[in-house]
């Protein structure tokens, strides 16, 4: 799926999540993209601006603040999405063809339980520490 968005149509895969979100739901703000998305606020800014830059999504202010704001798919976006969608949905059925009926659900449920477990465990663990990934690997430990 990477070489075909990235090599063909020239989109990221975050950058299509963002796109195939829009399409299903329609016009939403960053924050609520971001949290359907399941992705923190400053990576779905970034990835907006570049659909935006690439003519794929259109940021309008709301009227009376313009710090609030609904991304919307452009003309484009739409073309996009509806050329690409059909292909990823055959990869992925493609992908699962070997899996019968009962290996899909259980496959289904494992993924649902250990998302579940996941988000329970961010809320749990570490919440008093930010990431700091522009530091990269070579920052010191701090005791």
């Amino acid at each position: 799926m990477v070489r075909l968005l990235e090599g063909r149509y020239g989109i990221a895969r975050r950058e299509w999540r963002l796109l195939a979100l829009l399409a299903a739901r329609g016009p939403m703000s960053p924050s609520a993209l971001a949290e359907a998305a399941q992705l923190d606020r400053p990576r779905t800014s970034r990835a907006a601006g570049v659909l935006a830059a690439k003519g794929l999504v259109q940021r309008q202010a709301q009227s009376g603040d313009a710090r609030r704001a609904v991304l919307t798919l452009t003309e484009s976006g739409h073309q996009l999405h509806d050329d690409l969608f059909p292909q990823i949905a055959a990869i992925n059925a493609r992908l699962v063809a070997v899996l019968d009926d009962a290996q899909l659900a259980v496959l289904d449920q494992a993924l649902a339980q250990l998302t579940a477990h996941a988000r329970q465990l961010n809320t749990e663990l570490a919440q008093d520490v930010r990431a700091d990934r522009r530091a990269g690997g070579s920052r010191r430990i701090r005791p």
